[in-house]
């Protein structure tokens, strides 16, 4: 299949990526979470024991089949989403089979409870390019948005191929509560992933982008995942995240856990020409936390990068706690009021998956693997 998705996606890979499933079996310090048996997880008790079995099951019936040569149920991923009943209250399993899916998907508020089953990240492919360049808007830019809650989806890319020169172009919108993804590459250019709001969960998925790449007002915790700077455009900075916080009194954020910082092939050789930062500011109380990650020297010494000027800089809540790698010393970092590093684990433990998105209520039902704590 020599498409422009599946080429955009093997242009991805540097050395740890190119082998990401391979690594994710290997690598010692992803054994807590990629090798740790079902009976040793403990999940958030959102997540119900039938949802853990699908997440981690080795076969899972599917309600309905999608396969792009017409061996399914439907050739589209938006016919399969419309076919799914309204406000279910049980578990829909929409099976993607193998195929590069040019469209754009919406998963509406009244459709709850859906899965997305892939057959393989790198085989299944939902991919389109709407961006705000040609006259979309950021929100309606997304390639895959999900409104409805309790969405679930594993083994997926989901993709917006509109390049750096595009600008704000979403390959997924997240605004569903206790939606988690497993096994799933996320892979755009200026802000990829669109966390807008309520309680989100990632593991073992890579995220690259350039510009605001993880970005919104969500709860969210990403876990075991490979997060990764691409070539921008020229005279563009990378920015990893930029949380929209617009109250000090909102309990949301993004927490990047036990996960990697890094860059991908096409920045590395240049990544001086283009400098990456943990994230800035994007709203008033912005709030981010990155801790217990490996974090690459791609990252500036100074770590984080103001929005303009003073805005922020004393209100917004950025802390880093026990990162390791070239990139995580914090003598060079920000001197700004709002700025922290933690040194106290109880104060660390407020942003795992078990306080920060109350992961022991919900987490479980998905069957992805996660952890708790630190």
């Amino acid at each position: 299949m020599c498409s422009n998705a599946l080429a955009m996606t093997k242009n991805m890979t540097d050395n740890d990526i190119a082998n990401y499933e391979y690594n994710m079996r290997l690598k010692p310090n992803n054994r807590n979470l990629a090798q740790t048996s079902h009976h040793h997880v403990h999940w958030p008790h959102w997540i119900s024991p039938a949802d853990r079995r699908l997440l981690q099951a080795a076969s899972v019936k599917a309600d309905v089949v999608v396969a792009a040569d017409g061996s399914g149920d439907f050739k589209t991923v938006t016919a399969a989403v419309d076919s799914a009943p309204l406000k279910s209250s049980k578990r829909y399993v929409i099976r993607i089979k193998a195929g590069v899916y040019r469209e754009n998907v919406e998963v509406p508020k009244k459709k709850t409870n859906i899965m997305f089953l892939g057959d393989g990240r790198t085989n299944t492919i939902i991919t389109a390019n709407r961006n705000v360049v040609d006259g979309s808007t950021t929100f309606h830019s997304a390639t895959v948005a999900v409104v409805g809650g309790n969405f679930l989806a594993r083994d997926i890319t989901f993709q917006n191929t509109a390049g750096p020169s595009k600008h704000q172009a979403v390959a997924l919108r997240v605004g569903g509560d206790l939606s988690a993804f497993y096994n799933c590459d996320i892979l755009a250019y200026q802000d990829t992933l669109y966390v807008h709001n309520n309680r989100q969960f990632f593991v073992n998925c890579l995220i690259a982008g350039t510009v605001d790449f993880i970005f919104g007002n969500s709860a969210v915790v990403f876990q075991n995942c490979d997060i990764h700077a691409r070539r921008p455009d020229s005279g563009q900075k990378n920015m990893v995240t930029a949380q929209g916080r617009v109250d000090p009194n909102q309990n949301t954020g993004i927490v990047i856990q036990k996960c990697r910082i890094g860059a991908t092939q096409d920045l590395e050789p240049v990544k001086k020409s283009f400098p990456t930062y943990l994230g800035r500011p994007w709203k008033e109380y912005s709030r981010t936390v990155i801790m217990q990650s490996s974090i690459s020297d791609v990252i500036q010494p100074v770590g984080w990068h103001e929005w303009s000027g003073n805005f922020a800089l004393s209100t917004l809540v950025y802390r880093e706690y026990q990162n390791t790698g070239p990139g995580a010393g914090t003598s060079g970092r920000v001197s700004w009021k709002g700025f922290k590093v933690i040194t106290d684990a109880a104060e660390a433990r407020a942003f795992t998956p078990g306080n920060f998105i109350a992961g022991s209520s919900w987490l479980g039902s998905t069957g992805f693997p996660f952890s708790l704590g630190l």
